[in-house]
C-alpha cells in the first residue's frame, strides 16, 4: 500500500519515476553484473558461451523482483538475493556470477547509471526553463515595473531584467550539474575493500572493460564503496536548483499579493478551487508547493554529507538512508522544474497595475535620477544627496508629488528646469543598460 505521496502520485514526472521504480533499479544492477561476466570472458577467464549467457539472462524479465525479495527473506542480503536469483535463471552458467565482487561493486556501479539518467531529465528541464526565460526576457523587455530592495520601493527595472536575472542563475545550475558528471557518474569493480585482489591478474583491465560496456567512468581509486563525497556533493547542486526555484516561486508569490498585484499564476477559472471556504480566493498553490518542497530537498543534504563519515573502509550506515535521499531529491527537484516550467510559461502580467505600482511614492523613487541630474549641472553628490533625502521626507509628509516639492525648492528649480525635472521623474529614462542586458540574455544558445 502507498504511503508517501511520491508513491501515492501527488509528486514526480512519470519520467523521473520510472528511473527509480523498482523494477529499474535491480535492471541496472543487473547490468552491472552482465558486465561483469563479459568482462571476465573477455580477459579469458570464464567462457564467452557463459558470459553471453549471463547476459542474456540479466533481465528483470528473467529475474523477477519478487523472487529477490523472497530470497532476501531468507538470508537477510539484497544483493546476495540478487545474485543467487539470477544464478538460478541461468543454469550452470550461474557458478560464474558475481565473479571476484563484492555486493557495492554493483550497488555503486549501478548508483552511477541511475544517477547519471535522472541528472539527464533535469538538464532537459533546465535548458526548458532556460528557453521559456529567454523569450519571457525578451517579451518584456520595456515592461517597466519598480525594484524592490528591503521589500521597499528602490529604482525601476524591467519585467524581462528580472526573467534575465533567474535565467543566468538557471545557467549556472547547468553548469553546476554539467561539472559534476566526471565525480559523481563512477562506478567500481575492485572487491571487498577495494584492492581487487580477487579478480585476478585482469582486475584493472575488467573494471575498465566494465565501466566502458556501461558507459561511464571508473573510480580513481575505491574502498568497498566509492567515497560518498561525491554523492553528497550531487545531493548539494540538487538543494541549490531547488533553492533558486523557490526564490523565483517566493517573488512570484509576494508579486501575486492583492496588495501588489503585477504577477500572477495561472488559474483554472472553469474549475479550479481556491479555498474550500472562500470563493473568492485565487492562491499561488502551485509556487508555494515548490517552496514547500524545495525545503525537503535541501533537507537530505544533511544525511548527504553524514554519508561522507565512514567507518574504515566501509559501513552500512550510507545504505539506508541512500535509498531515501536518491529518489527524493531527484524525483522532487525534478517536480520542482516541472512545476516551475508551467509557472512561468503561464504567468499572467499586470502591466497597468506595474504602472500604478511605480506611482505610490509620488515620485519619490526617482530621487537618484534628480540627484545624478542635478552632478551634471555642478552640484556636488554628497549635498544634492543630503538635500533631495530632506525633500523626499517632505513630500511623503506632506502627501505631496516630489515634483511639486522639487519646484517648490529654490535651489532645485535654480539648478534643474522644469523639463529636466520632468525627464528626471521618467522611469523609462532611468533604465540604465537594463534593456542591453536583457538582449544579451536573450541571445545565449
Amino acid at each position: 500500500m502507498p504511503i508517501l505521496p511520491i508513491d501515492t502520485g501527488r509528486y514526480g514526472t512519470s519520467q523521473m519515476l520510472k528511473v527509480f521504480e523498482e523494477d529499474s533499479r535491480v535492471q541496472r544492477l543487473l547490468n552491472v553484473e552482465a558486465a561483469l561476466a563479459l568482462a571476465h570472458a573477455e580477459v579469458g577467464n570464464i567462457p564467452l558461451s557463459d558470459a553471453k549467457k549471463i547476459s542474456e539472462m540479466a533481465s528483470v524479465k528473467y529475474v523477477k523482483v519478487t523472487r529477490v525479495k523472497q530470497i532476501e527473506k531468507e538470508i537477510k542480503h539484497d544483493i546476495a538475493s540478487l545474485v543467487r536469483a539470477l544464478a538460478e535463471v541461468c543454469g550452470p552458467s550461474g557458478a560464474y556470477v558475481h565473479l571476484g565482487a563484492t555486493s557495492y561493486d554493483i550497488v555503486d556501479t549501478a548508483n552511477a547509471l541511475q544517477l547519471k539518467d535522472a541528472t539527464s531529465l533535469i538538464e532537459q528541464k533546465l535548458l526548458v526553463l532556460k528557453e521559456i526565460l529567454q523569450k519571457k526576457a525578451v517579451e518584456f523587455k520595456e515592461t517597466a515595473m519598480i525594484g524592490r530592495t528591503h521589500g521597499q520601493h528602490a529604482l525601476p527595472i524591467t519585467l524581462g531584467f528580472k526573467f534575465a536575472v533567474w535565467g543566468y542563475e538557471v545557467i549556472r545550475q547547468i553548469e553546476r550539474l554539467n561539472n559534476c558528471h566526471k565525480r559523481v557518474f563512477v562506478g567500481k569493480i575492485s572487491g571487498a575493500v577495494g584492492t581487487q585482489a580477487g579478480l585476478g591478474e585482469h582486475a584493472e583491465r575488467i573494471q575498465e572493460l566494465v565501466m566502458k560496456r556501461l558507459d561511464i567512468h571508473a573510480a580513481e581509486i575505491s574502498t568497498q564503496i566509492v567515497q560518498r563525497d561525491r554523492y553528497a556533493e550531487f545531493v548539494y547542486i540538487l538543494a541549490i536548483i531547488a533553492s533558486s526555484l523557490e526564490n523565483f516561486a517566493n517573488e512570484i508569490r509576494e508579486l501575486q499579493r492583492p496588495e501588489i498585484g503585477e504577477l500572477f499564476e495561472e488559474f483554472e477559472v472553469e474549475k479550479q478551487v481556491g479555498s474550500s471556504t472562500m470563493p473568492h480566493k485565487r492562491n499561488p498553490e502551485t509556487c508555494e508547493r515548490i517552496c514547500g518542497l524545495s525545503r525537503i530537498v535541501r533537507s537530505l543534504t544533511i544525511p548527504a554529507l553524514e554519508n561522507i563519515v565512514t567507518w574504515h573502509e566501509r559501513d552500512l550506515t550510507q545504505s539506508s538512508t541512500e535509498r531515501f535521499i536518491f529518489p527524493e531529491t531527484c524525483i522532487l527537484t525534478d517536480y520542482l522544474l516541472h512545476l516551475m516550467i508551467k509557472v512561468v510559461k503561464n504567468l499572467r502580467v499586470d502591466k497597468k497595475r506595474m504602472l500604478k505600482n511605480m506611482s505610490l511614492t509620488q515620485g519619490r523613487t526617482m530621487s537618484e535620477a534628480v540627484m545624478m541630474q542635478m552632478t551634471k549641472k555642478g552640484v556636488s553628490r554628497q549635498e544634492a544627496h543630503e538635500l533631495l533625502r530632506k525633500l523626499t521626507i517632505k513630500s511623503e509628509v506632506e502627501k505631496k508629488d516630489f515634483k511639486e516639492i522639487l519646484l517648490e525648492d529654490e535651489f532645485v528649480s535654480n539648478i534643474l528646469s522644469e523639463n529636466d525635472i520632468d525627464s528626471s521623474l521618467d522611469p523609462k529614462n532611468y533604465l540604465g543598460t537594463t534593456i542591453k542586458q536583457v538582449e544579451r540574455f536573450s541571445k545565449l544558445g
